[in-house]
This record gives structure tokens, C-alpha cells and sequence, in this order.
């Protein structure tokens, strides 16, 4: 492994370093949309007000993806933060790849698309840019059809996250009308199952391994509550319940009383999200022969892939229609290679974005004596239920660690903003804020005893816009009267405050850049150690004097 370079006129702090990730918390006015203003965050405020702080961009380009039109995500905002660079993500490099034809013209198109009775496309159903993208799957049924495939069924994961939480139809009506168009005597295509991706399918982080056991029922098995189609299901449960997309139950879609999808012997299937978190489990459920995390009942022969490679390290899936990323020179790597221990925290719903994302898309550690890695096992509840999640435990556990002191750089991820904002909730927003800042006051109490430095800083926004807002910057309402809830992240910047009460003496802060995003963290992160930061990084924060 490579190490850094010391730098000349500065030993680093003699505390430890802290980044505090507080996950889907942006900058944005204050009006009534935002919970992060309208929370009681004492501390949050305090920090603001009298520490430096640098606005960083956390969306589009800054962090790899195709435009500024697309909001961040937690995936590439823990890249950029713990790679110091930005690389073209998932949603960039698969488009790249069907426009050039070089996904069609690889070996793992040819052999899903040769000889199958039929094609299977499972994956979240929106062009909400972070998961997936509806246009890529219309894409590769078009292309499946023009190379002889006779019959496709669609598998879809409905989405209000990172759309408008109620938008599914918006989807799936246009949908049905471009397959209608493309079905004729030689070719069979048709919606076969579907359901909110927070109920089925689309668990992460093996968090809840019953989300997964009920897709493979729907999807493979045709178990379930049956439709004669999609919106016939979204409308009956709407009708029924009020819940929202992300939260629909699972519907299969039958004609006679017989599901019209089930995934059999010589099939193909492509689960065609492109991100890497929520695809991990449902890839090992059909990709592994000897898997025991539920029943599958019935095993089909099929041939699988996913649109990339989730996993570089294990090897999930075997099969992929798109080389990921390679992200290198990581700052896990380099702070391993000098020999700075190095500790990262989060609960469940987390823990993967400050290890296996922070490190590049690389499971497992670059040195096993100097990183700790600890998760705490996160609730199986609804967040708006408890919207103070594992905050306090995380909380516990990092203040144990900083006054043990066997480490030198600490990172943790708090996912308050961000899994709370996401249910569209206020007041369950406001709540998780404020048990946030009760922590946040904790960890910088501890911090100030040990002479410690924190750089805290967000991943992306979320919390900071609850409700859909006008071209003037006003709230969106319903008929009712009601604001019509935001569940998706945010265009807006993000804090990067840097809290040091014994060093900044040693360093200027830069002023503002519109350029800076969160690549720059991780050199100013080393510069802080005293280090040199590599030339492939982007710039420092901070000004060494």
C-alpha cells in the first residue's frame, strides 16, 4: 500500500480526528419545507455560528454523475468523501454504455438474450437517477427485441423515494402504452409483479432479510395478492390504506386466477438498478446455489446478472452488464498504508456507506490491525416510528472509543436526515434533528477533553426540503391544503464545519470556491493528520501557514 508524505511545517493534531457524517442534512433557506431549520438544534446552531464553514456541492457533476440535474446520493457522496476524487458513477457509466452499444455487445447480453424462454427485468421503477433509471430499461427491451427475444416480463419496485411519493402511476401508465407499442404476434412483453421498494426486494446491509424473502415469492414464486395490472394494484391499495409508493404491499398480476410471470427453468433475469446497496441481497438469492438466509422454495436454473458488479470484492453478481467504477487511491487506503489507525462507526441502515463505499466499493479492510469497523444492528421499524433511530448508541459507542484512544482518524455516520426524510414525515424529521444535536453536543464534549478536531459534514440533503417547493420557493399543496410531502434528496449544498478549539493557529480556512464539493474532504482530512495529500486528490480545505 502507498503512504503518505509528512508534511514540513506541521506535525498534524495531537488529538484524535473526527469526520461526522450527519447523513441528508443540506443547506438550504430557511422556510417551511426545511426541518433542519425548524428543529431545536442548539448545538447544530452554535456550530455554525462560530466555527468555519465551507459550503460543499453534493449532487451532479461534483460527484460524478451525468448532470446537475440529478441529486446526490449516499453511494457516490461516501465515494467522493472517502476517495478525495470524483469518478463517473453508475447511472453516467450505463448510459455510456447502452449510447456506445458496448453493453449490447458483450458476452453477458448475449448469453442472457440467447436462447431464453423468457426475460426477466427486475429493478426500482422511476427515473429518479440514484438507483436506476426507467430509460435504461426501455432501452434494453428494445434491444432484446430486436435480437430475437419472444417474451419479457417486467418486475417492477415502485419508487417514491427519489421521485414524488405518489407518482408511480406516472410511470407505469406511459410505460404500459411503450410496450403496447413494441407487442405484436412475435413478441410478448407485460408488467408481471411489483411493489414498494421499502416493502420487498430491495433491503440493504442484510438489515432485514424478510424484505427479500417476500420479493422472491412475488417475483419468482407469483405468491400474493393478485391484479389483473399495476394500476389496478396501486389504485386498490391506495384506496385502501393511503400508504404511499415506496410502501406499497406486494401485487402479482394474474389473468385466469394464474400469475402471468413466475420466473422459471431457462429463464433469464437482469435486475437492472445500478447501484450497488439495495442490490446485494436479491443478487445472492439468485445467484448462489448453496444460500440459506430464507427458504426460496423453488430454486429455478436461470440466467442472471445485474446491470454492474455490486460487489468487487465478493464477486456479486457473478454476471454484469457494465464495469463499475474503479475507484482508487482511496484515503482508507493511504491512511492504512502510513500506518494511522483508523475507526468507522454506523448503525445498520449505514454502516456499509463509511466502509465499503468510503473505501472505493471495496469490502473488507485494507489492514486488519490498524481499522476497526463497528455496527450497530439498526431497528426493523418504520423511522418515523422511532426517528431518533440508534443515534444515542452510535453516540455511546464512538465517545468508548475516542476515550480509549487506539486510534488516530474516526469516522461515523449519523442516518437521522436522511432515513427519517425520506418517509416524507415533518414532525418525525424535526425529532430525528434534535436527537442528532443531543449527540452531536456529547461527541464534541469528549472531543474537547482529548484535544480533538471534527470536520462535520453531510453526504447530501434531504431533511432541509420536506416539502415539494414552486419556482418561487414555495410549498406545494395538496387540494386539501395539505404540503405535499418530499421524500427524494436534494439539490442543495452541504456543510463541511470544522470544529477545532487548540490548532487553528496552524492553518487557514480557504475562502469559498463554487468548485468545492465533498472530494475535498478527504485532503483536508490528511492535511489536519499532517500529512501531504496525494496530487490526484482535489484540493485541501485548509491552507497549512
Amino acid at each position: 500500500m502507498t503512504s503518505l508524505k509528512k508534511l514540513e511545517n506541521f506535525d498534524g493534531i495531537r488529538g484524535p480526528l473526527l469526520t461526522i457524517v450527519m447523513d441528508g442534512v443540506g443547506l438550504a433557506p430557511a422556510n417551511a419545507a426545511n426541518a433542519v431549520h425548524h428543529a431545536y438544534t442548539p448545538t447544530l446552531d452554535m456550530l455554525m455560528e462560530k466555527y468555519p464553514m465551507v459550503s460543499l456541492r453534493a449532487h451532479g457533476t461534483a460527484v460524478g454523475l451525468p448532470s446537475d440535474d440529478d441529486m446526490g446520493n449516499s453511494e457516490v457522496g461516501h465515494n467522493a468523501l472517502g476517495s478525495g476524487q470524483v469518478f463517473s458513477q453508475g447511472a453516467k457509466l450505463v448510459s455510456e454504455s447502452i449510447e456506445s452499444g458496448k453493453m449490447f455487445a458483450s458476452a453477458t447480453w448475449s448469453a442472457l438474450t440467447s436462447d431464453c424462454k423468457t426475460l426477466h427485468f427486475l429493478g426500482l421503477f422511476s427515473d429518479g437517477n440514484v438507483h436506476s433509471h426507467i430509460d435504461h430499461l426501455k432501452a434494453m427491451i428494445a434491444r432484446a427485441k430486436a435480437d430475437g427475444v419472444r417474451s419479457v416480463r417486467v418486475h417492477v419496485l415502485l419508487d417514491g423515494r427519489d421521485v414524488g411519493e405518489t407518482s408511480a402511476l406516472e410511470y407505469v401508465e406511459p410505460f404500459e402504452a411503450y410496450i403496447a407499442d413494441l407487442r405484436d404476434d412475435s413478441f410478448d412483453i407485460c408488467i408481471a409483479s411489483g411493489g414498494g421498494r421499502m416493502t420487498i426486494t430491495m433491503d440493504r446491509y442484510e438489515a432485514n432479510w424478510s424484505m427479500v424473502e417476500e420479493g422472491w415469492k412475488t417475483h419468482v414464486l407469483g405468491l400474493g395478492r393478485q391484479f389483473a395490472s399495476a394500476k389496478e394494484a396501486i389504485e386498490t391499495y391506495r384506496a385502501e390504506s393511503g400508504v404511499i409508493d415506496q410502501d406499497l404491499p406486494p401485487f402479482v398480476i394474474a389473468k385466469d386466477g394464474k400469475p402471468v410471470g413466475t420466473v422459471e427453468d431457462g429463464d433469464s433475469v437482469i435486475f437492472f438498478n445500478f447501484r450497488g446497496d439495495r442490490a446485494i441481497e436479491i443478487s445472492r438469492a439468485f445467484d448462489d446455489a448453496d444460500f440459506n438466509k430464507f427458504d426460496r422454495v423453488r430454486y429455478p436454473r436461470v440466467k442472471y446478472a445485474g446491470m454492474l458488479e455490486y460487489d468487487g470484492d465478493l464477486h456479486i453478481p457473478s454476471a454484469y452488464l457494465v464495469n463499475p467504477p474503479e475507484i482508487t487511491n482511496t484515503m482508507g487506503e493511504y491512511l492504512a498504508g502510513t500506518g494511522v489507525a483508523q475507526l468507522a462507526i454506523s448503525e445498520t441502515q449505514k454502516y456499509g456507506h463509511v466502509t465499503y463505499f468510503w473505501n472505493g466499493n471495496r469490502s473488507g479492510k485494507f489492514d486488519e490491525e490498524s481499522e476497526t469497523y463497528i455496527e450497530i444492528p439498526s431497528d426493523v421499524v418504520p423511522f418515523e416510528q422511532r426517528p431518533w433511530m440508534q443515534c444515542a448508541l452510535i453516540a455511546d459507542k464512538l465517545i468508548e472509543e475516542l476515550q480509549a484512544g487506539r486510534h488516530r482518524y474516526y469516522r461515523v455516520n449519523f442516518p437521522n436526515g436522511d432515513m427519517v426524510g425520506h418517509t416524507g414525515n415533518m414532525l418525525a424529521t424535526r425529532c430525528s434533528m434534535e436527537a442528532l444535536d443531543l449527540q452531536l453536543a456529547r461527541i464534541l464534549r469528549v472531543l474537547d477533553s482529548l484535544g480533538g478536531v471534527a470536520l462535520i459534514t453531510a453526504d447530501h440533503g434531504n431533511a432541509d426540503e420536506m416539502y415539494e417547493l414552486d419556482k418561487k420557493g414555495e410549498v406545494k399543496c395538496s387540494k386539501d391544503g395539505t404540503p405535499k410531502a418530499k421524500t427524494s434528496h436534494t439539490l442543495n449544498p452541504v456543510p463541511c464545519i470544522i470544529y477545532d478549539n487548540f490548532y487553528a493557529d496552524k492553518y487557514t480556512v480557504k475562502a469559498q470556491k463554487a468548485s468545492f464539493g465533498l472530494s475535498n474532504v478527504a485532503a483536508t482530512t490528511v492535511n489536519l493528520l499532517g500529512y501531504e495529500a496525494p496530487s490526484m486528490w482535489d484540493e485541501s480545505l485548509v491552507e497549512i501557514k
